[in-house]
């Protein structure tokens, strides 16, 4: 194996024997090799995207790229079935492309490799030639690794506004041309830079289909205290991304006794009106998600993802950890969809009612619910802030939180900054600052929540906004800096939308991607000014002055 896509990559360069999130070596070949059979698919979907019908692929292809994101799956067995699947969808599309007159002659291995059994497929697995090595030169290695994570992130967002009814053809069609071009030797480092910021720009289309999504049918997020204590009722905590299987557990479980708790990513669902109904729906349990092992072992109920982020299990709770959507873990339970798109958690909800309430493990509230349309509601108050030079500094610290140690020093840094700078959060970073207490600014908390890791798109709206307000010509004339830390792929495309929206000069950390080659990241620089980050006092010095 050789894996390099998330932050705590083995050694700053790449697992080789199992992965430091713990996927196995068969796992982490077998993520490849899914990745290798839908770039081939994508070369069929290519060929007759404008005359014949690929819904059914476009969606599998959604799904098999959130599957192999970092923390989503370890079910070797799933992406087994999931590989054989794509054989089946190759064989119709092949079957409508030839009745249509479609010449397919001289295909790529990634279109026409078959296994005839499971044994065989892991041997396929085990190929260098599908795997991140199979591209020799460093650079172009890391821009096709670039896009394809990119591409992981965008269809982890798609997968959620799907869920809620709403996709986009054009993003379908993107990801399909940007796989195929992986493929591609005869394309030039630039003509792969150009396909990156294209996946920004695509970026931002999904990010902002999905913030349609959820405001469409749960309402704009508005400013709300959560409660981090805990109540004596058996309970559930879900954990993720996915508002749809949120909503559906809430209705399944109302009127039973057991109550609902949020973790990590799921926390920003209480900001939403539709879901403050629900009498059950508690508040928000523990941390970011890598604190989730003693976390879980406490909260003593059943425990529900719903996408990434799953650490896996000790066996003290293994046994009440299920899974449902993309996500996966081998002896958990998943909770597959019906036919309607509906998914039965009463399994779930039985198994809660004979286990103790949660014991809690701290209390108080946190607030949140900053998303782009509460902000823009505030925007008289927060223009009036910066004139008067209430507010010096905007500073952007969304993105992901990570075990490493060294990202103390997005706390530190949180509490050093100057008291006349707000805080722009999303993600999951959050939890490195958002229950310290660092006042306000003429009653404009110093930690604006929008949400989740997806949410950061609120940010951008939130900054062109202000652009537009105070009639600059760039969005870097902005009083806003940005601090940002990344862990897996959805940080990614947040990246690469930003740049697209002509973002510079973004501080990124703890450390900067294992996947981006010496070459790259000086492009990077001398084009965007990325950078990566020192101490704590320097970089508030070079950020803040």
């Amino acid at each position: 194996m050789f894996c390099y896509q998330c932050q705590e990559a083995a050694k700053g360069t790449g697992c080789t024997v199992a992965g430091v999130c713990g996927k196995t070596e068969e796992v982490a070949n077998l993520q490849d090799l899914l990745i290798y059979t839908v770039k081939g698919l994508s070369i069929l979907a290519n060929k007759g995207r404008e005359t014949i019908e690929l819904k059914k692929l476009d969606h599998y292809i959604m799904r098999a790229l959130f599957m192999t994101i970092t923390n989503a799956n370890f079910d070797a067995a799933e992406f087994v079935s999931t590989i054989k699947q794509g054989f089946s969808l190759r064989e119709e599309i092949i079957d409508v492309l030839k009745d249509k007159g479609y010449t397919l002659d001289n295909l790529h291995d990634s279109a026409v490799w078959y296994a005839d059994s499971d044994k065989a497929i892991l041997v396929k697995a085990e190929s260098m030639s599908v795997g991140v090595l199979a591209t020799e030169n460093e650079d172009v290695r890391s821009l096709r690794e670039l896009i394809i994570y990119g591409l992981k992130g965008m269809a982890a967002y798609a997968y959620h506004a799907y869920n809620l009814g709403k996709e986009n053809d054009d993003i379908y069609a993107y990801i399909t041309k940007a796989l195929e071009a992986t493929l591609d030797d005869s394309l030039s480092a630039d003509d792969l830079i150009a396909l990156t910021l294209e996946a920004g720009e695509f970026g931002v289309t999904t990010m902002a289909m999905l913030d349609s999504a959820n405001t469409e049918a749960y309402g704009n997020p508005e400013i709300t205290e959560v409660n981090i204590g805990v109540r004596d009722n058996p309970a559930i905590l879900i954990s993720g991304h996915d508002l749809s299987d949120l909503e559906q557990l809430l209705k399944q479980t109302e009127g039973t006794g057991v109550d609902v708790y949020t973790h990590c990513e799921m926390l920003p669902a209480h900001y939403y009106p539709a879901f403050k109904k629900y009498d059950h729906f508690v508040g928000n349990y523990g941390n970011a998600w890598w604190k989730q092992k003693e976390e879980m072992e406490s909260f003593n109920g059943p425990v529900i993802f719903t996408t990434n982020c799953i650490v896996p299990p000790s066996k003290s709770y293994i046994d009440r950890v299920y899974t449902t959507g993309a996500s996966g873990f081998p002896g958990c339970p998943h909770i597959e969809e019906n036919e309607d798109g509906s998914k039965d958690f009463s399994e779930i909800i039985e198994k809660a009612k004979n286990l103790p309430a949660p014991t809690e493990i701290e209390t108080g509230k946190i607030v949140g619910g900053f998303a782009h349309a509460q902000v823009l509601a505030l925007a008289d108050k927060v223009v009036d802030a910066v004139k008067s030079g209430a507010i010096k500094k905007f500073v952007v610290m969304a993105g992901c939180d990570g075990r490493m140690k060294s990202r103390s020093y997005y706390t530190e840094f949180a509490e050093k900054l100057p008291k006349d700078t707000v805080i722009l959060t999303a993600g999951c970073a959050k939890y490195r600052y958002n229950k310290l207490n660092l006042g306000d600014i003429g009653g404009i908390p110093r930690v604006l929540d929008a949400g989740q890791c997806n949410d950061s798109y609120s940010l951008a709206v939130i900054a062109l906004k202000l652009k537009e307000v105070f009639d600059l010509n760039d969005i870097n004339e902005l009083p806003i800096v940005y601090n940002i830390s990344w862990y897996e792929q959805k940080a990614v495309i947040v990246l690469l939308a930003l740049l697209y929206l002509g973002v510079k000069n973004i501080h990124l950390g703890p450390t900067l991607p294992a996947f981006l080659s010496p070459n790259v990241v000086n492009v990077l620089v001398e084009t965007f000014g990325i950078g990566g980050i020192t101490t704590v006092d320097n970089d508030i010095q070079q950020m803040i002055g």
